[in-house]
């Protein structure tokens, strides 16, 4: 059953999703289906991007890259995905942070 509701933000994340290889689709179809389901999810798959009120991260692995997918929660139970990147340094880049914010702000204002 359940728990969450996903929506995807414009095509930001759709583009990002069908630019991966079919191995690395299946493991962010995954985890998009725990964050769904899963009551509780582990830091290791969602946190919060810290000094951004509201900003997580979901954080996928696949055989030695990592990925990561900006969102929010609305109403709750809806999970809204933004942009998606490869990370190829230790910390986040910036950039993908501030785009992921300026879209999070976007998607509260045209939304009333």
């Amino acid at each position: 059953m359940a728990k969450r509701e996903i929506r995807f933000y414009k095509n930001y994340f759709n583009e990002f999703y069908i630019a991966q290889s079919e191995k690395v689709r299946r493991k962010i179809a995954q985890t998009l289906v725990w964050l769904q389901t899963l009551e509780r999810l582990p830091i290791t798959i969602l946190k919060s991007i810290e000094g951004k009120r509201g900003l997580y991260e979901i954080r996928i692995e696949f055989g030695g890259d990592i990925f990561r997918v900006f969102c929010c929660f609305d109403e709750g139970a809806l999970v809204i995905l933004f942009n998606g990147f490869q990370k190829k340094t230790q910390k986040t880049p910036l950039a993908e942070i501030e785009k992921a914010e300026k879209l999070m702000k976007e998607y509260f204002k045209n939304k009333y």
